[in-house]
């Protein structure tokens, strides 16, 4: 099976387009590839706890049911670093969520690693 990285720029508010990105994600783990949701600018804000449980995409679900599936199915988060700490997102503030902070090198590292990359 493939290696799919999924690189989500877009933040809570496009809501339709960040859930689409989690719902590929979880799609491509459900169809038996392993998937990395990379998080960057606006989009690391997509894991506190009120736009989990808030956010809905139009036609494109719900968010926290996404993420659960994402973890449930063996799915990696990783988050920009830099991205996270220009918007306040803290280590306690993601307490309890399965996730770690990358750079851009790692970015490109998981680029090179996975076979395809789809971008939102």
């Amino acid at each position: 099976m493939a290696k799919i990285l999924v690189h989500i720029t877009c933040g809570p508010d496009d809501p339709t387009r960040a859930a689409l990105g989690f719902f590929v994600a979880r799609a491509a783990i459900e169809e038996g590839h392993t998937a990395t949701v990379f998080l960057a600018g606006d989009a690391v804000q997509l894991l506190r706890e009120p736009v989990l449980d808030g956010l809905h995409g139009l036609g494109t679900g719900s968010l926290r049911e996404h993420y659960a599936a994402i973890v449930a199915g063996g799915g990696r988060f990783v988050l920009s670093g830099a991205s996270s700490k220009a918007r306040g997102l803290t280590e306690r503030e993601l307490d309890g969520k399965q996730y770690e902070f990358g750079s851009p090198s790692l970015l490109v590292r998981l680029a090179i690693e996975h076979d395809r990359i789809i971008n939102y």
